[in-house]
């Protein structure tokens, strides 16, 4: 099952530059964990300073693995102290997929 995870932040504008240094090293740092797939960073066309992470992981797990060990913890620390709201997570998932979990049958392969 493929998990997108919508990661959602508000920079403090003063503190941007500092910011996207530590959203680097916090990609750099998922991508040699296991299930990761890909990340992306996109930046509000109308405020700098909001912006959305979207993470790809093979499953819910991987993600939570992630979003729970203590590497990430610190730096995700470090990140909020640069923020002017917390953090919010959406993980996704692909609708057939979910659709087929509930059902009762197994993932679907490939």
């Amino acid at each position: 099952m493929i998990v997108k995870v919508f990661i959602r932040r508000k920079l403090r504008q003063e503190s941007a530059m500092e910011a996207f240094q530590l959203l680097k090293k916090i990609r750099h740092n998922a991508m040699n964990r296991r299930g990761y797939i890909s990340g992306e960073t996109l930046v509000s066309a109308d405020d700098d300073c909001e912006l959305i992470v979207i993470s790809t992981w093979h499953k819910m797990e991987d993600w939570i693995s992630w979003k729970e060990s203590e590497e990430r913890k610190t730096l995700d620390a470090q990140l909020e102290e640069l923020q002017e709201k917390p953090t919010v997570y959406e993980p996704f998932v692909f609708s057939k997929y979910r659709l087929a979990a509930k059902a009762g049958f197994p993932e679907p392969l490939g």
